[in-house]
């Protein structure tokens, strides 16, 4: 069984064959830092490694998912190479063998909208608000999401969402292809806590060699990529691009870039 890490702000919580992983920072927008990372890996491993656990469930608060990376962290403590927590949690959500169900409502900024490349089945209430402001940041994409964007909505919407870091909502993650359905925002929960358990009730061999079959084609591209793609992030974090559009976000003004090249 993996090895469980204590932190407030990821609550693990377990009923029947449901591992449930609930982001609970409300009062900063659920955003995320290394402990959470850290917590956050080691109960998807908790998750494979119980053989009475059959799916994982990750979901936010009532009215947040996440809103990403801690800026403040990301800037007095920047991850550093493919052994930092942020990586880690990347290869672990890459790797894992059984279903991840996601539950999704307000912000879901940046790895709160690439994580779900990675879940098997995304659930969104009407209130979900999605986007990847990496380019507006100064960084690039992570999470493998320059590779799978366009493969499942075409180059021309993934440059769009990824370029202009344009914000999307549940209804059109739905259209693009990125989640399965849409609720109010009172439903989406428990939608997709009905859909763990039908997963939970399945024959669990079958629906792990199902998943892998349905990931392994394109596994080994997504992590070259992956890993290509968080190689430059961390190099863009220290970059004069990346800085000023942290130090505008933080400073609540519109970055200039119009010095840079």
């Amino acid at each position: 069984m993996g090895e469980s890490v204590a932190c407030p702000e990821i609550v693990v919580s377990r009923e029947g064959g449901i591992l449930e992983i609930s982001i609970r920072r409300p009062d900063r927008r659920n955003a995320l830092t290394h402990p959470m990372y850290d917590a956050m890996t080691a109960a998807l491993a908790e998750a494979d490694a119980d053989p009475g656990v059959r799916v994982a469930l990750i979901t936010g608060t009532e009215d947040c998912f996440t809103a990403g990376n801690d800026m403040v962290e990301f800037l007095q403590n920047p991850p550093k190479g493919n052994d930092s927590p942020v990586m880690r949690f990347l290869d672990q959500i890459l790797m894992q063998e059984k279903p991840i169900v996601a539950a999704v409502n307000g912000p879901a900024v940046g790895i709160g909208t690439t994580l779900l490349l990675h879940c098997d089945l995304v659930y969104c209430a009407r209130g979900a608000r999605l986007q990847m402001p990496f380019v507006s940041l100064g960084l690039c994409p992570e999470a493998g999401a320059s590779y799978l964007l366009p493969q499942i909505m075409g180059h021309p919407r993934a440059a769009q969402l990824l370029m202009l870091a344009e914000t999307f909502t549940g209804e059109q993650a739905v259209e693009y292809g990125l989640a399965n359905a849409v609720y109010d925002d009172g439903e989406y929960l428990q939608k997709a806590r009905e859909a763990c358990a039908r997963l939970a009730a399945q024959p669990p061999a079958s629906v792990r060699m199902t998943k892998a079959f349905l990931r392994q084609p394109q596994r080994d591209a997504v992590a070259k990529q992956m890993r290509a793609e968080g190689d430059a992030f961390l190099a863009r974090l220290g970059a004069p691009e990346a800085r000023e559009a942290m130090m505008a976000f933080m400073e609540k003004r519109k970055p200039d870039f119009s010095r840079f090249e």
